[in-house]
């Protein structure tokens, strides 16, 4: 197991050598640099898995050094190594070695290339430390180092306002998440001494039914722990009332957008609770909470994204929904089931995400879907890998057949969830049924308005600006400012018509072959992964395969196995009813939508406007706190700080130079005056006394 220490630090040594030396190191060395270290920390992690899978490995620890001795606190850093690191390390190195490629293509006219593939190897050595922890103090380490990371890429292009705004927002949202989540931690380490993720996990069952005191109350011990745990899930997996910095994210680089919020950071949450499920377990108020959060978020996020018209908006929203998934899944005792639609969804999200930038690059940059059209004849082979994703994400498949890897994970979520047999299960069950009909009509409606229809791109403001250059007017003079490079970052202007007059003289042009192969590898994933691993996940043995890593209840799978027939078709009619639905409304008649929008008004604009989240919390909390900002600065500090304090003492010490100023005269009869007047006292003072 020694090859996990390369796993895990040549990352961060790649990200160490192109960030510090960035532009003097040059361009391509950089980039072959960390991305070379990522295709070995790939190439590394897959026989692990696959060892884990055909059953010849074994759990293992791998000591790094030690770390804190501090009284009765006192732990080592250490790599472990299961089943469950086995699944993340696949998902990650995989994911982040075609981010690093397809960013070749991608980011090729950024001036600051490698500031950002180091910040990508930076991320990714941080998630490889989340998932290999075996402790909580280093799994805090990796948590918020995916947080900085995170924020320093989604913030990349520093001078574009939108994106420092995003970047600060998912900053300060998951703050609150974690303050939960450090709570727990040192909950966990007052309740069992220590914070070794075995020795927890061990004692946490003979913990059920003992209290504790929190906010003045007595409390069920493991309740409190494990939902102060789930508040930092929810915060780094953007659940329902934590998840309004998710969409915002989207202000950074398209690869940013695959590799953070698609694959890898988000699901952390959903790796944490699998790590600790015999905690959660111990707490049936605390799987109820994480099973209503995950099935409230699976329904909002679906609504909201029926009505996006940016194409990486509509796919974030598909995210924060397919983690609501997840969570209901280990809510309900499913942990592989969770686990396995974390390891599907990451190859059709990332290929989904890695898709539209490749849409994106065609067109100018142009991400609003209303302004497309027609793209399948010109950019053809993103067309299919698009596809792809979404017949993965939908959950097209034949039950009892075969499927796509959305077909297998989200169904045997949907199963599970049924077949626990409680009322909130079944909540959950119906939630997950609406969003997957939901979830197949916002995916086919973005692959009708991208790729179908008549072209409309004389609207977009994006492409008259491509067209405008291409004619020889030049661009403006902020060519080279970093917010003018975020819309134009690597566009070379190719594939125009230099005989056409208008927009007519645009024609989107394909990726090249470093965007399109990530693409490529992406879609073997998103249409066998589901078919070639769901016995390992899902099936008959899977306790086998877990080999403890998460809590396997027997009971559960075998009663997933024997739900009704009508269940199993569920996720099938759904799909083909939101298909059919996504068809006629924006193929066979188009005038549809504006018709349903004028007839439902409301709801749309309720729906556009993501619940009014972002207004409420902007009235609840952020206008509050600009006030109470606004009086300690201008009462506190200004009136009373700065006025008693420095600036009344240097009015203080304005007034005496300027009294001593009047003694100081320079004559002699003044001084001699001043003497006998300190004289007549000092003699007054003695006969006085």
């Amino acid at each position: 197991m020694s090859s996990i220490l390369i796993i895990v630090f040549l990352p961060l040594l790649a990200a160490i050598v192109a960030g510090l030396g960035n532009k003097k190191l040059g361009f391509v060395p950089s980039k072959v640099i960390t991305t070379g270290a990522l295709f070995i920390s790939c190439a590394l992690s897959w026989p692990i898995f696959l060892s884990f899978l055909n059953g010849s490995a074994e759990a293992t620890v791998v000591p790094v050094l030690q770390w804190v001795r501090s009284g009765d606190l006192d732990f080592a850093w250490a790599l472990r190594v299961d089943t469950l690191t086995a699944v993340m390390l696949v998902v990650i190195t995989s994911v982040s070695a075609l981010v690093h490629l397809y960013s070749w293509g991608y980011m090729s006219e950024e001036p600051d290339q490698p500031r950002f593939f180091a910040y990508l190897s930076l991320f990714t050595f941080a998630m490889l430390m989340l998932v290999t922890a075996d402790n909580l103090v280093q799994m805090f380490f990796g948590w918020e180092g995916v947080g900085l990371a995170s924020y320093l890429l989604i913030g990349f292009w520093f001078r574009k306002p939108s994106a420092n705004a995003a970047a600060m927002k998912a900053f300060v949202v998951n703050r609150v998440g974690d303050l939960g989540f450090m709570m727990g931690i040192f909950g966990t380490f007052l309740v069992f001494g220590t914070v070794s993720i075995p020795e927890i996990l061990h004692a946490a069952p003979g913990m059920a039914g003992s209290t504790i005191g929190f906010l003045g109350h007595r409390f069920d011990t493991m309740t409190v722990l494990c939902i102060l745990l789930f508040i930092g899930a929810m915060g780094k997996s953007a659940q329902l009332g934590l998840h309004t910095w998710l969409p915002d994210a989207m202000e950074g680089p398209t690869p940013v957008s695959a590799l953070i919020h698609a694959a890898t950071m988000v699901t952390a949450g959903v790796f944490m609770v699998c790590r600790l499920s015999p905690m959660f377990e111990a707490s049936p108020t605390a799987l109820a909470f994480v099973t209503f959060v995950g099935a409230a978020t699976c329904f909002f996020a679906a609504t909201v994204g029926t009505t996006q018209t940016d194409i990486k908006r509509v796919i974030a929203y598909s995210t924060c929904s397919q983690l609501g998934y997840m969570f209901f899944a280990a809510g309900v005792g499913a942990y592989g089931a969770a686990m396995f639609h974390l390891f599907t969804h990451a190859f059709f999200k990332a290929l989904l995400f890695l898709g539209a930038g490749s849409v994106i690059h065609a067109m100018h940059h142009e991400q609003d879907m209303r302004y497309y059209g027609g793209l399948r004849k010109h950019i053809p082979l993103t067309y299919w890998a698009m596809m792809a994703g979404t017949l993965a994400i939908t959950g097209v498949g034949i039950v009892d057949v075969a499927g796509f890897a959305g077909f297998y994970s989200k169904d045997a979520i949907l199963e599970a969830a049924y077949a626990k047999g409680t009322e909130l299960s079944h909540f959950a069950f119906f939630m997950g049924i609406f969003a997957a009909l939901l979830t197949s009509f916002y995916s086919w409606r973005l692959v009708f308005l991208t790729f179908y229809g008549k072209p409309r791109w004389e609207q977009s403001k994006h492409i008259q600006h491509a067209v405008h250059d291409a004619h020889g007017h030049g661009h403006d003079d902020h060519a080279h400012d970093h917010a003018h490079a975020a819309d134009h970052a690597h566009d070379d202007h190719h594939g125009h018509d230099a005989h056409g007059d208008g927009t007519a003289g645009y024609h989107p042009h394909e990726s090249p072959l470093n965007m399109l192969a990530p693409l490529g590898i992406l879609s073997v994933g998103a249409i066998a992964a589901g078919f070639v691993f769901h016995h390992a996940f899902v099936s008959e043995g899977t306790g086998e395969f877990w080999k403890g890593a998460l809590v396997f209840n027997e009971h559960l799978l075998h009663a997933m196995h024997s739900v009704p027939d009508w269940v199993k078709w569920a996720p099938f009619a759904v799909m083909a009813t939101g298909f059919l639905i996504a068809f006629y409304a924006y193929i066979r008649n188009p005038k549809f939508p504006a018709a349903f929008v004028e007839q439902f008004g409301f709801l749309y604009r309720f729906l556009l406007n993501k619940w009014y989240f972002d207004e409420l919390y902007h009235f609840i909390f952020i206008k509050p706190a600009m006030w109470l900002g606004r009086v300690f600065w201008k009462v506190g500090d200004v009136g009373i700080i700065d006025r008693f304090g420095p600036n009344g003492a240097a009015w203080v010490v304005a007034k005496g130079s300027r009294a001593a100023v009047k003694l100081q005269s320079g004559y002699l009869y003044s001084y001699a005056l001043v003497m006998l007047v300190g004289l007549v006292g000092a003699i007054s003072w003695v006969i006085a006394r």
